[in-house]
């Protein structure tokens, strides 16, 4: 299948949209990602996404139906710039606004079914909602891909808005939110001008503050047993009070928040005595940030991969075009193990032209 996978992290670094070719030969999948673009957004759009969560309702039906127009805008944009033909469908994971699966919802805008009426294409999308109606986090979704398309890694980690990581175990798949990454350093970053901590040289310009890195490594989440989940809600409501309550510059707080994110997936990294053949893939934005990268190093021995630059900004996007081609053939893509729903099943909307 010849699909476009399009992704928008809450990192709101910009649109992911890829052109990825899937075959499948006996139970093995394989992949071929083409042209790759990353639509990044407008000040305005950054600026209502970032305070979409405190909206009423009927701001949010506005915004979704505003969103999704624009979403059909970038998505129109890339097959005409580069020319794609004989689409077989648009694999779409929206944006994420509100993630609650304690309450039962979830919302990605973007998914409504006037992207099939603008761009003439069948759409896959809507992924999260139907794992949280069965018990699911909702999350984390890219699982299934890394058990698909990455076996050959003993543990994937993403470096976005959140870090996820999963892994095999006894067989099944485990998967879970290791903690925030770059919803905080690039809220960090702009209070000192810069859209993001570019290699982490702010951070490391900074000094680790004890008493608020105990803090945060102690916070409740941190002792919940997978599968577990973070929206920006929590970060709104815990993470961003506690730094604040601290009064540090800037450069400090990145610093203790970089060592926190450090120590954090150590410990997820549950390496056994042959950690040096241990391999770790690493992707997603926060793979750039050098520094970050370094200390993680102090806390394991595994062997950490960073793959080409493509694959590295482009996986998310690959893996929900992989969601959606296993959508159209009925095949399982999301893990009970991973999110707690239920049962395994096949997740997402089908709207066709």
């Amino acid at each position: 299948m010849h699909v476009i996978g399009v992704m928008s992290g809450t990192s709101l670094d910009g649109i992911d949209v890829a052109e990825i070719t899937f075959s499948e030969t006996t139970n093995n999948w394989h992949f071929e990602l083409g042209v790759c673009k990353t639509y990044g957004y407008s000040k305005s759009w950054e600026d209502r996404l970032r305070g979409a969560a405190s909206l009423t309702s009927k701001e949010l039906e506005v915004l979704n139906r505003e969103y999704t127009l624009y979403l059909a805008s970038v998505i129109d944009q890339f097959i005409n710039e580069y020319n794609v033909t004989e689409i077989d469908a648009i694999c779409s994971h929206g944006h994420t606004i509100l993630h609650q699966p304690h309450h039962g919802f979830t919302l990605q805008i973007g998914n409504l079914p006037e992207l099939v009426i603008l761009l003439q294409k069948k759409v896959v999308c809507d992924f999260r909602v139907a794992d949280v109606a069965l018990g699911g986090q909702g999350a984390p979704l890219v699982p299934i891909g890394d058990k698909l398309l990455f076996a050959d890694y003993d543990y994937c980690i993403n470096f976005g808005g959140f870090a996820n990581i999963s892994f095999e175990k006894k067989g099944k798949m485990i998967a879970y939110d290791i903690c925030p990454v770059n919803v905080v350093l690039n809220a960090y970053a702009l209070k000192l001008g810069q859209a993001y901590d570019a290699e982490g040289n702010l951070a490391k310009s900074g000094k680790v503050h004890e008493s608020l890195l105990k803090a945060l490594n102690q916070l409740p989440f941190y002792e919940i047993a997978p599968p577990k989940s973070l929206g920006i809600e929590w970060v709104n409501t815990i993470v961003f009070p506690l730094l604040e309550s601290h009064h540090l510059a800037p450069q400090d707080v990145l610093r203790t928040f970089t060592e926190h994110i450090a120590q954090c997936v150590g410990k997820s990294l549950d390496i056994a005595s042959n950690a040096s053949e241990t391999k770790v893939l690493i992707t997603g934005g926060g793979v750039y940030n050098t520094f970050l990268v370094n200390q993680i190093k102090k806390y394991t021995s595994a062997n950490i991969v960073i793959p080409n630059p493509q694959l590295v900004e482009y996986k998310e996007a690959l893996i929900f075009g992989l969601l959606g081609v296993l959508k159209l053939t009925n095949k399982v893509n999301v893990l009970a193990s991973v999110t707690g729903a239920k049962r395994d099943h096949s997740s997402g909307n089908i709207f066709k032209p």
